[in-house]
């Protein structure tokens, strides 16, 4: 099969969208009908190789995706062709298969990952696939992929807040966004958002923020302690940036925990108070949110079905496949929450 997909050839460059063909399905391998693709700050990272040299260039990106699976290899037994699908790049149930190589119109060959998604079609490993009720919107359901387990799995799975205990979240891009509505849905109060943009701690009150801080116009350390004295249950960084993770973890009380989800780039470090260690406080980094995906992401579909987390608050603008590029750019400079991708346009 012929299908148009968005090719990464050099670092710190723009994507090429080209016609690849698809090879012979491989054992645990689906094909899948793209339908919409979210785009991450990890994809950004990727194509400015923030996290070292890139050894499988040229490549296609995307790790979060809504579906309509079109064939299955030998061995598939999760899902059959016609199914609703989400895929992820959180492990799941089913064969682990590595990743293919495409070909281009030239014969280059293109290497893809377990999970590809800036494709109109993608071969995708069957451990990277959920199947969900059709009455999830495809916009919404691409969000499950990663945006919603990550960020909500950080509250549920990791943190387990509860009502009435305090949240602190850094960077109200797509994963601070979800565990915000997440940590809402759960009753957390005070809910406290932290963002540069001004725009984002709008969208962060429509959302359920009891608070909204600026760091760039007062101190966020004295900010939050004015609003809980003893320091916050819980922080969540989002935002990756050092400075924030440190503050993050100055501003929970002396039990408390910090979560780290945002990506600095390779090399960069943090400094921490080795007594606050001591005193109990406890920093995590969070793989996925501790997703269980063919549990979580169909319980997620339902709190949404049933008007309890509202996953289309976090879609900011839909783009063609042909402009991922201009998407790619707006997420960069803070313009959207969740960028998502119409992969048949």
């Amino acid at each position: 099969m012929k299908f148009k997909g968005a090719v990464l050839y050099e670092t710190n460059s723009d994507l090429v969208l080209e016609e690849l063909d698809t090879p012979e399905l491989e054992k645990g391998q689906v094909l899948v009908k793209i339908l919409y693709s979210g785009i991450c700050r990890a994809q950004v990272n990727e194509i400015k190789a923030h996290k070292g040299p890139d050894k499988y260039l040229p490549h296609t990106l995307g790790h979060e995706a809504s579906g309509i699976v079109e064939e299955i290899s030998e061995g598939v037994t999760k899902v059959k062709a016609g199914d609703y699908v989400v895929l992820t790049w959180i492990k799941g149930k089913g064969i682990d298969v590595p990743g293919c190589t495409y070909t281009n119109k030239d014969g280059k060959k293109i290497n893809s990952g377990a999970i590809t998604t800036f494709n109109q079609y993608s071969v995708i490993s069957e451990n990277r696939i959920v199947k969900i009720p059709k009455d999830v919107p495809p916009k919404v359901a691409a969000l499950l992929g990663c945006a919603v387990p990550t960020g909500a799995g950080i509250v549920k799975n990791q943190l387990n807040a509860k009502e009435n205990d305090s949240v602190a979240i850094f960077g109200i891009g797509g994963i601070g966004a979800s565990a915000l509505l997440y940590a809402k849905a759960a009753g957390v109060n005070p809910l406290i958002a932290i963002d540069i943009n001004a725009e984002k701690l709008d969208f962060a009150k429509e959302c359920g923020a009891t608070h909204v801080i600026n760091p760039n116009e007062i101190d966020v350390r004295k900010a939050i302690r004015e609003i809980v004295p003893k320091g916050v249950d819980y922080s969540i960084d989002c935002a990756g940036i050092t400075e924030m993770i440190e503050a993050a973890f100055d501003v929970i009380k002396d039990t408390g925990t910090t979560i780290v989800a945002g990506n600095p780039a390779k090399g960069e470090k943090i400094q921490i108070v080795p007594f606050d260690l001591i005193k109990g406080k406890k920093i995590f980094g969070s793989w996925g949110g501790s997703a269980k995906t063919d549990e979580d992401i169909p319980y997620y579909a339902k709190l949404y079905l049933d008007g309890k987390l509202g996953i289309d608050k976090l879609i900011s603008k839909e783009y063609p496949l042909f402009d991922i590029n201009s998407a790619l750019e707006d997420l960069r400079a803070g313009k959207v929450v969740r960028a998502l991708i119409n992969c048949q346009e």
